[in-house]
């Protein structure tokens, strides 16, 4: 017989969701176990011998559910999320019909429609949270086109934390470099940067720069921690490699998410 399981992880763990929005489907008591509902977090759930039911609906658990991670070059003006109630094209829009099929994906994160650059999609809930919890500071790096010409001042001051409404961001790596080749002729009064970011606040790098008086004209994410786009082009996507999935979570090791 199974070990009874949190349920918010046992249900994420099928794909069905992120650990998150499962949470906030107990929470709603949407989710029934053995025909009665659940709305506690802490509630548990034997996986051979309870039936449970997300809006009504059976949901069949897989003892070793086949784990999908995927990695996007989110092109510019496509939304990280899974739909629109508007009709706009979504980062799930660009993948084929038979990837939908197969299983429920969902972007782990999020990239703002007017940035492009890589993307983490997959049905596992559990990395989900582990690859966006705050405390585990997964790095990820930007090449970002900003307005202006920031000082060395300025760029320590990013470098150190900048205060955004109550709260100061941790220490960033920040420094000039070049433009790609294909924009070095736009915009003349701008400069090119890499940052690299241990935090995912909201549209965090645009807020920062916007502070410091040299908004952002463009944004790219190069990499998720050692996860390169390397040749991949805008809209295209690859399978990520049992070798590139542990080298993603090597620096999370040691940290333990709550089962």
């Amino acid at each position: 017989m199974a070990e009874p399981q949190r349920l918010q992880k046992l249900l994420a763990q099928q794909g069905l969701a992120s650990r998150r929005q499962v949470e906030a489907w107990i929470l709603a008591g949407r989710v029934r176990v053995n025909g009665k509902a659940v709305t506690e977090l802490g509630s548990k759930a034997d996986p051979e011998r309870d039936r449970i039911e997300v809006d009504g609906q059976v949901i069949p658990l897989a003892k070793d559910p086949a784990r999908y991670v995927l990695l996007l070059h989110k092109p510019v003006g496509v939304l990280s999320t899974c739909a629109d109630p508007w009709g706009r094209k979504t980062v799930l829009d660009l993948l084929p019909p038979s990837w939908k099929r197969q299983t429920r994906l969902y972007p782990v994160g999020r990239l703002d429609a007017d940035s492009s650059g890589a993307l983490l999609l997959t049905n596992d809930g559990d990395l989900t949270l582990k690859l966006t919890h705050p405390r585990y500071h997964l790095p990820k790096t930007y090449r970002v086109q900003v307005q202006g010409h920031p000082s060395q001042a300025t760029l320590q001051h990013w470098r150190d934390g900048v205060d955004l409404e109550g709260y100061t961001t941790l220490p960033a790596e920040v420094e000039f470099c070049p433009a790609p080749d294909f924009r070095q002729r736009e915009h003349p009064n701008c400069s090119w940067l890499r940052v690299v970011l241990f935090e995912g606040r909201n549209r965090q790098i645009r807020r920062v720069a916007e502070r410091l008086g040299h908004p952002v004209l463009s944004l790219h994410r190069e990499a998720i921690g050692p996860l390169g786009l390397g040749n991949l082009k805008a809209g295209q996507f690859r399978q990520l490699d049992p070798h590139e999935l542990q080298a993603l979570l090597a620096p999370l090791t040691g940290h333990s998410s709550s089962s």
